[in-house]
């Protein structure tokens, strides 16, 4: 027992590895170790052993040097084993690196690491996944599921087979997409071409160039209570976005305003938006009976007046007239909320897009449906 212990020690000091814990499984590399020293096997599978009393001499703090080839001996290998030296200088009280000749790792910790390795290589196998882009067309097709059908955006995710954050980055890319080249299309017609496609039912209005209306699209509620008194509604009593859209007499959309605030009053609303600036003397406009803004337009104004037993029965005929031509603009916004996602209450993470969304919803009306009367299609 003391001969091992006296053993133990001395191999400890000739490795000089200062502050190093050695087990049952710490080995030494057998190119420190005289030829004297190892036992060759007998068979060319077999292991190499060490004479009793061995102890590892060859290092180069020691005298030793690797630069000059060792012949192993025995019949089952022959050939001359050589080892590379670093040509730099290295102090003698410097810790040797140049191969882990005295450590084995634990079989425990080597089952740890290769589940580490393989729950890695998992984990990066589900990323690549999920950040796998989609085909432009498949793009397009997930927006418009998230508009016209209303599926939020972690089910689309589930879905598509794609990351949260990557159908975000979808829905906002094509929505400024298709917000900027539909929107690069006029759609406020000329005078002219108006009068052109006005509808019989507009005869006793010839001059109609719009039929205007506002629609209000339900947001959440905000925390703040200053911003829950710009957005709620006293008209609908929550909290709404609100916008203005426009329509030839015919049934296409030609004007849409940005959305604002719900508690933005109609007059208000109508002198932001922009509609004045396109209107000229010769047009006319119809609106509902809330639009009061005949001071601030260069035309006519067509709008229902509110009835009571003094007005006279030409009066209420042309009341109920325009009531019934303004119908129209109420089934065109009703095309628009067709579109599912505004069904839903618009959480505040989309506001910054929500204006876009709204208005590709609006000018996609053009494009995905039919005259809003079938007396209306022309041959």
């Amino acid at each position: 027992m003391h001969e091992r212990s006296e053993a133990r020690r001395e191999w400890i000091h000739n490795i000089r590895r200062e502050r190093f814990n050695i087990t049952s499984h710490t080995r030494v590399c057998s190119r420190h170790f005289k030829s004297d020293d190892l036992i060759e096997p007998s068979t060319p599978k077999g292991r190499r052993l060490l004479r009793k009393g061995a102890v590892p001499t060859l290092f180069q703090w020691s005298g030793y040097s690797a630069a000059e080839p060792r012949r192993t001996t025995g019949d089952w290998q022959r050939r001359e084993v050589y080892t590379e030296v670093d040509e730099v200088p290295v102090p003698m009280d410097a810790h040797y690196l140049e191969h882990d000749y005295c450590s084995v790792p634990e079989p425990a910790a080597v089952d740890n690491a290769l589940d580490q390795t393989e729950d890695l290589h998992k984990k990066v196998d589900r990323l690549m996944r999920q950040v796998q882009s989609l085909q432009p067309i498949d793009e397009f097709f997930l927006f418009m599921i998230h508009l016209s059908v209303g599926l939020a955006q972690q089910d689309l995710a589930h879905r598509f087979n794609i990351h949260l954050s990557t159908v975000s980055r979808i829905i906002t890319t094509w929505a400024n997409f298709l917000y900027t080249f539909l929107g690069s299309v006029r759609i406020w017609m000329p005078e002219e071409e108006v009068k052109a496609h006005i509808p019989n039912e507009f005869q006793d209005y010839p001059d109609t160039q719009v039929v205007m209306d506002c629609t209000e699209l339900r947001c959440q509620t905000p925390s703040s209570l200053l911003l829950q008194s710009e957005v709620f509604s006293n008209y609908k009593s929550y909290c709404t976005l609100k916008g203005l859209i426009g329509m030839a007499p015919h049934g296409v959309v030609t004007f849409v305003s940005s959305l604002y605030a719900g508690a933005v009053s109609d007059e208000e609303l109508f002198k932001q938006s922009g509609i004045v600036s396109l209107l000229k003397p010769g047009m006319a406009i119809m609106v509902d009976k809330g639009f009061l803004v005949d001071d601030c337009v260069p035309c006519k104004v067509y709008r229902p007046v509110l009835l009571s037993k003094r007005k006279q029965v030409d009066e209420v005929r042309k009341t109920q007239s325009i009531a019934r031509l303004r119908v129209h603009v109420e089934r065109l916004i009703r095309r628009v909320k067709e579109h599912k996602l505004f069904d839903t209450v618009i959480p505040l993470s989309i506001t910054g897009s929500i204006n876009q969304l709204y208005t590709v919803a609006c000018l996609l009306i053009n494009y995905q449906n039919g005259p809003l009367v079938k007396a209306w299609a022309k041959d």
